[in-house]
């Protein structure tokens, strides 16, 4: 019972052992045993007690010597004023007696004059004069002050005896008693400024003490000393505290350059206040201040450097812009009290910072382009709460998984960057971050299928483990980048480049080192631009071509179909219809907006971009094709007009496709203008007037509309020809090689499905020489 009251009544006090657990652990000892623990207990007893015994015999000693050293102080001190009234006393003698032989030798005569006055004046040349007692009465005050530390006494006799003596401030002319004086007071000085350096050296010094000793040293006409002493106190003192905080570094090492920063910068703080208190605004004293100041915030970034984290981690990063912040928010506040130390402070962490970032950012390069190698955070990370889960198709989510790793990879270090990190380094991170996109933008460049691609070059090429064959795969790879492009990268820079205007109160007119972030916003946006442009050229180039060629090689937009109006691939009736490869392209477009409209649904924007680009590389194909244009410059080559009026017609056609389907392009119209001036000037060079051979340009481009209502609606008139068994039939209905992706022109389907336009939109003519078209 009793031990189970005890462990009640000290439930929380770990040191004492309950008697219950005694009991449990001896229990099982035999006699033996517990005798042995007894004697062992006994033995720790007359060891304590022995101990306690010694530490009180020594303590009383040392009080005794405590005493006994007070004693004697006081023992010294009563001795020397003793000496001291003692020779007063014979010098009052002397002359004393000097007095009566003077009475005496006056009273009787002028009996033995002259000798007498010889012997009175050796006597009174051997005893001091007034002067001289005087003196040494003074020297023996400040040794007395001295030995009794009473500063404040010292100085004050000390600077009265300068103002009666005037020949001690400087050497003079002096005779050998003066020049002894002299000495022995500069003497008593020296001793005096040790006493106070050496107050101001005491570790354990108070505020209030150190400036009585700097104050004091002043007096003394030491002020460069006493300066120096005062940066070297604080200095001390700062050593102390970052001495003490160091070892705690490891545990917080994103935020310890903070703290190191606030130790670092309340000393500068103090010291700067307490020498604009004690030394006023004197520019000595100031440049000095401001050249410790740079010393102390050189030994903050070494420390700092040197005990971060690694640099390629994100915990370095976060140091480093935790340190901008903190140091350069502190920076701020010193500038009320005249200390600009903003510039030196970026100058020394510039290296630093761009070291971390470097590294950071090859570490980024290697995990984001590792597809292989998925962290565990990117596929247990729920696919449905990002807007990349769009492209994820049935088969493969590889691409999903890597754009989500890639977004994680940069809104990691992103996150890490506070506002004057971005306000100062900003541009250094928007470069380092379109260098990033580039590389992923190569990453998916080379999933999809190049005109190089053969199976006997396996062997040869990387390991891509993701391949976009189909349209769709394609057009996700496509919106999947075009997402990250226009979405995602810039709503996570934005997120933290709006924080940098928080930091915009704290700025200085010597801190900022750019005019505005809005120009670097906007050249690192025509960076990602240009990365993506890359991308979605290869993939329209790569489109047009496997339209243009068939499998064996053969160009299908062959200049032959323009050389005259016979054969299957030119018709010509009152209601004229595009060359058959142009309304293979027609049907192809079409085809490709019903997958994107699946694909891209919901993005609108990458839909028109790529059919505007796909128009556009399709008519600089015919443009910049050499061997096309060679077959009308041919002149063993018959040309007829009805072959010009057809090529026209096909580039109307083409514009008004994009004009249709909502992408209208001044690029397309551009260089439609072009190839339709060079075909003239080429049928002209041949003997083929335009003006009586050509409609007008109003019956081209009405036409052209009215082909496209044929094609969609399925009326035209003309019989069935075929380009390429392999690929395109044209009867009633264009079809592609593809099974999965054919589409008839003459399906209601197809009108509603070809980039949602409709037939109200033909009712608008864009005319060929409009250069908004």
């Amino acid at each position: 019972m009793e031990s189970s009251e005890e462990e009640e009544d000290f439930p929380f006090i770990e040191s004492i052992t309950p008697q219950s657990e005694i009991d449990s652990l001896y229990q099982s000892h035999t006699e033996k045993g517990i005798r042995k623990v007894c004697c062992e207990l006994i033995d720790l007893k007359d060891a304590v007690e022995n101990l306690c015994g010694n530490m009180q015999t020594k303590y009383l000693a040392f009080l005794r010597l405590s005493e006994e050293v007070v004693e004697m102080e006081h023992e010294l001190i009563e001795l020397r004023k003793h000496i001291s009234a003692q020779r007063i006393l014979v010098q009052d003698l002397m002359t004393g007696v000097c007095r009566e032989l003077e009475e005496y030798n006056s009273a009787n005569g002028d009996i033995g004059d002259s000798q007498q006055d010889l012997q009175v004046d050796e006597l009174q040349s051997s005893l001091p004069s007034e002067t001289d007692i005087r003196k040494a009465l003074f020297l023996e005050n400040i040794d007395l002050l001295l030995a009794e530390h009473k500063v404040e006494e010292a100085i004050e006799a000390l600077e009265a005896e300068e103002k009666n003596c005037p020949e001690l401030k400087g050497p003079g002319d002096t005779s050998s008693m003066e020049a002894s004086y002299r000495s022995a007071f500069l003497k008593r000085k020296s001793m005096l400024e040790d006493q106070l350096n050496e107050i101001t050296e005491q570790p354990s010094v108070g505020i209030l003490e150190l400036k009585k000793a700097l104050s004091s040293l002043i007096k003394l006409g030491k002020g460069p000393l006493a300066h120096q002493q005062l940066l070297k106190s604080y200095g001390s003192r700062l050593q102390k505290s970052i001495e003490v905080f160091l070892p705690s570094c490891p545990l917080y090492p994103k935020t310890f350059p903070a703290t190191l920063s606030r130790l670092m910068f309340s000393v500068i703080s103090a010291t700067t206040k307490e020498s604009g208190s004690i030394f006023g605004d004197n520019p000595v004293y100031t440049n000095r201040l401001v050249q410790w100041a740079e010393w102390e915030i050189e030994y903050l970034v070494r420390l700092v450097k040197n005990n971060a984290p690694s640099s390629e981690t994100v915990f370095a990063l976060g140091a480093a812009s935790n340190c901008v912040q903190a140091s350069l928010t502190y920076c701020s506040m010193l500038e009320s009290q005249g200390l600009k130390l903003s510039k030196l402070l970026l100058v020394l962490l510039r290296p630093y910072i761009e070291e971390v970032l470097e590294l950071n950012f090859r570490r980024a390069r290697r995990e984001a382009l590792d597809v292989a190698e998925m962290d565990e955070n990117s596929l247990l990370s729920p696919r449905s709460m990002s807007p990349l889960s769009a492209f994820a198709t049935s088969s493969d989510s590889v691409l999903v998984d890597s754009g989500m790793k890639f977004m994680g990879i940069v809104e990691d270090i992103l996150s890490q960057l506070t506002p004057m990190a971005v306000l100062h380094y900003g541009a250094n991170v928007l470069t380092r971050i379109s260098l990033l996109f580039d590389k992923y933008m190569d990453m998916l460049f080379k999933s999809l299928p190049g005109p190089s691609d053969d199976d006997n070059l396996t062997e040869l090429k990387e390991v891509i483990h993701f391949r976009a064959e189909t349209d769709s795969e394609q057009l996700a790879l496509l919106g999947l980048a075009f997402t990250i492009l226009d979405e995602l990268l810039p709503l996570a820079v934005m997120k933290v480049w709006s924080l940098k205007n928080d930091s915009k109160d704290f700025e200085s007119e010597n801190t900022v080192p750019n005019a505005s972030i809005t120009p670097e916003l906007k050249e690192w946006k025509r960076n990602l631009q240009h990365s993506f442009d890359k991308l979605r050229d290869h993939f329209c180039r790569l489109y047009v071509l496997s339209f243009i060629y068939s499998r064996e090689g053969k160009t299908r937009l062959n200049a032959l179909i323009y050389l005259n109006g016979e054969g299957e691939d030119l018709y010509w009736d009152p209601d004229p219809l595009p060359s058959l490869p142009f309304q293979a392209l027609f049907a192809k477009l079409q085809q490709l907006a019903i997958v994107a409209g699946d694909v891209l649904l919901g993005r609108e924007k990458i839909q028109k971009i790529l059919l505007a680009r796909l128009t556009e590389t399709v008519v600089m194909w015919l443009s910049e094709e050499q061997e096309f244009w060679d077959v009308f410059e041919d002149e063993s080559v018959p040309l007829k007009p009805l072959g010009l009026q057809q090529l026209i017609l096909d580039m109307h056609f083409t514009v008004e496709i994009a004009c249709f389907a909502g992408y209208p392009s001044r690029h397309v119209h551009q260089i439609a203008s072009a190839i339709i001036a060079r075909a003239i000037r080429t049928f002209s060079a041949r003997g083929i007037d335009p003006q009586s051979a050509l409609p007008e340009d109003e019956w081209f481009v009405e036409t052209a509309k009215t082909a496209i209502n044929k094609l969609l609606l399925g009326t035209s008139g003309s019989d069935a020809s075929e380009i390429d068994e392999d690929h395109i039939i044209l009867h009633d209905e264009i079809v592609s090689d593809s099974d999965d992706t054919a589409s008839s022109l003459s399906s209601i389907e197809s009108v509603e499905s070809f980039a949602s336009a409709s037939m109200g939109e033909l009712d608008s003519p864009v005319h060929f020489t409009d250069p908004e078209g």
